[in-house]
């Protein structure tokens, strides 16, 4: 067949490799030409036709000298054709020649002295313009440069993935000499890569033509057999002016130093990033299990598979319990977490119990010599002194547990317990960076359960105090039957200065009393027993309701900085009457057996301890059956619905029918107050018999 640039292509005898056309050959595009011992053309290349300008009709049977040489250098040629001819030297150079358009132009020639079996003599001129043999000697120069130089690793490899050409950084790189990578196959020189994904990525370059870039491979070679070592890769198709692809580039270049540099970078954002985040979500609460489930929560989404809270008992019972002994040290477990699910949970103590470690367990070593214990790399026996016993032992061996870290729990001096961790999922162990990090959380975690355990006895102590002052069981009254309830905020069962109170008086007479003392703690709880102690006094006076408020506002004054919220009835059996008033309370509910209840409007007067307002009392007339229902706000009040709402939601359950009154206040403090609700809670109903 013919190409398109005028060669034809023979197909070759069987074992002849054929090029296709557009090699360097073609681009270079030599012309043959041969001059018999006269100097007369008897040969011309198609090529010859290019250069030149002549046809082959043209030029056969012409003199070279006549046909393509300037008439000023004719005696040139003749003496370099006579060197030739008659010396058989053979010569090359530059020589400017005639275009049969007249122009001068440079062309390389190689010229040789020919002989046919006769003895006869020709003269052969291979040509070629100079100028694009000066270009590819230049684009040759460069390249040889670039790759001998350059400080890039830098390999080609044939369409059979085999090694053609390697430079000396690529020598340096894998370990192997250079003429050791030709012909072979990548694994046969670096064997400790991943070869197969090498491979995998030069076929793809090979079969699309698009090169990959930046591809980061880490591992080790020869060269450096004891270290691992990271080269950012960039792969591209090679092909020949004719498109044919004749193999693959391959760029390395060793960053394992910024890579490291980066890596450790990027860990050491990692590590600030989960202590703002410990600092955010550890101690949002000053519940002791809430904060211990925080820190657990924090180390297994950032550090660990695996992670357990646990405290040292004589920490939860005692004030200024002393650092473990030499004996068993008995934790107490408060919070276990895992990244998945996993059953190595079971292995762990479930939180609420108490398990007696020996003094040989990490647990009880990492607690009495206050620091951290690292098995980096677990072995099956280092399980024995890990777990609790021999079942959970087994339970982490088959979870995979392969790396271990316990830290103590240290907070203003004293040990509370420690930090389990572990890893069973995660690949890597645990380091001294690790160590560290999880101390800096540890640390942190410690000072909020600290203030949580101390919170915990404090509120403890004002629930018992509160629970202590308020009346323990319903007293026999005139005409009345009474229930109430005393409910601490919320979950935290926090106790507060809510309190009631049921005082028989002179005459069968009876007085009610609910009331709230702003704040909570140990001295809201104190505050609230002095006023309840000052009312049940002033109440043996038989004065008027308001005359009673009266009196503890001043009284109130006294105790400074304090303000309190009351309301005050005295129920008269004989006339079925309340005499009631109110000082900044919320308003009590009227419920009759035949008619809907309702809030009775009564003066709302300001509260204890403001001072200067006068207070009134209210007669309210009952009927048998007739229901008193007298609060405190932590029954009604909500951060989610205005007051009214709530208002309406207590008259709705009194409006739902009748049961006993105990199960009344069952049902309001059932149905009322949310879960999380931020006050305690007094409740006191009372019943016309």
């Amino acid at each position: 067949m013919t190409t398109s640039e005028g060669l034809r292509v023979v197909t070759a005898p069987a074992g002849v490799v054929t090029s296709e056309p557009g090699g360097l050959m073609d681009v270079l595009g030599v012309a043959a030409v041969v001059l018999d011992d006269q100097g007369r053309i008897v040969l011309w290349s198609p090529q010859a036709e290019e250069i030149f300008g002549w046809t082959a009709e043209e030029a056969l049977g012409r003199t070279a000298v006549s046909l393509i040489v300037a008439e000023e250098h004719v005696d040139l040629v003749l003496e370099l054709f006579g060197r030739v001819m008659d010396g058989g030297e053979a010569w090359a150079g530059v020589f400017p020649i005639r275009h049969k358009d007249g122009s001068s132009r440079p062309v390389e020639f190689r010229n040789m002295r020919l002989q046919d079996e006769r003895g006869q003599y020709f003269a052969l001129g291979l040509a070629t313009d100079e100028t694009t043999l000066r270009e590819l000697e230049r684009d040759v120069a460069l390249t040889v440069g670039l790759v001998s130089h350059s400080p890039i690793g830098l390999a080609v490899l044939d369409a059979d993935l085999r090694f053609v050409l390697v430079n000396p950084v690529m020598e340096d790189i894998t370990g192997v000499p250079a003429p050791d990578h030709i012909g072979h196959r990548v694994q046969d020189i670096i064997p400790m890569l991943d070869t197969d994904a090498i491979e995998t990525d030069m076929r793809r370059v090979l079969a699309s033509g698009r090169p990959v870039l930046d591809r980061i491979r880490t591992g080790r070679t020869a060269a450096d057999p004891a270290n691992d070592h990271t080269w950012n890769v960039s792969y591209y198709r090679l092909e020949d002016p004719s498109d044919r692809i004749i193999g693959v580039a391959v760029s390395v270049v060793d960053i394992s130093e910024q890579y490291r540099a980066a890596t450790e970078a990027a860990e050491a954002r990692r590590r600030l990033a989960v202590i703002a985040n410990a600092s955010v979500r550890i101690g949002t609460t000053l519940d002791l299990e809430t904060t211990a489930r925080e820190l657990a929560d924090v180390v297994v989404s950032d550090l660990a598979d695996l992670a357990a809270v646990d405290v040292l008992d004589s920490v939860l019972r005692d004030d200024d319990p002393a650092d473990p002994g030499h004996g068993p040290a008995h934790f107490r477990a408060l919070a276990v977490a895992s990244a998945y699910t996993t059953d190595a949970l079971a292995a762990a103590d479930p939180a609420g119990e108490i398990a007696a470690y020996g003094a040989q367990r990490l647990v009880t070593q990492a607690a009495r010599t206050r620091r951290p214990i690292l098995v980096a790399r677990v072995q099956p026996e280092d399980l024995r002194r890990i777990a609790r016993d021999e079942q959970s032992a087994a339970v982490w061996e088959r979870a995979g547990l392969h790396s271990y870290l316990i830290v103590p729990l240290i907070a203003r001096g004293q040990v509370l317990g420690v930090l389990d961790l572990a890893r069973t999922r995660n690949p890597h162990p645990f380091t001294e960076d690790d160590v560290v990090l999880a101390g800096e959380l540890a640390a942190r975690a410690a000072v909020c359960i600290d203030n949580a355990r101390w919170y915990q006895r404090q509120r403890h102590a004002a629930v018992a105090l509160q629970r202590h002052l308020l009346p323990q069981r319903p007293p026999q009254l005139a005409g009345l039957e009474v229930a109430y309830r005393y409910q601490p905020a919320g979950t935290a069962q926090e106790a507060g200065g809510d309190w009631f109170d049921t005082i028989p008086l002179r005459g069968g007479k009876t007085a009610l009393v609910v009331g709230d003392v702003m704040g909570h703690g140990l001295n809201a709880a104190a505050t609230m027993g002095q006023l309840r102690t000052v009312t049940r006094t002033l109440a043996r006076l038989d004065l008027d309701p308001a005359e009673i408020l009266q009196h503890l506002d001043e009284a109130t004054h006294e105790l400074e900085e304090i303000i309190a919220t009351c309301v005050y009835a005295v129920y008269d059996p004989h006339r079925r009457q309340f005499r009631i008033a109110r000082a900044g309370h919320p308003p009590p509910v009227l419920a009759g057996a035949g008619r809907p209840p309702g809030l009775l409007d009564l003066p709302t007067g300001v509260p204890l301890g403001v001072g200067g307002v006068p207070f009134r009392t209210t007669t309210v007339d009952l009927e048998p059956e007739d229901r008193l229902v007298l609060y405190t706000d932590g029954l009604v009040e909500s951060r989610r619905q205005p007051i009214g709402d709530r208002l309406r939601a207590l008259l709705d359950l009194l409006t739902q029918p009748r049961i006993p009154l105990q199960d009344t206040c069952d049902r309001l403090l059932a149905a009322l107050p949310p879960p999380d609700h931020p006050d305690d809670i007094a409740l006191l109903v009372a019943e016309v018999s």
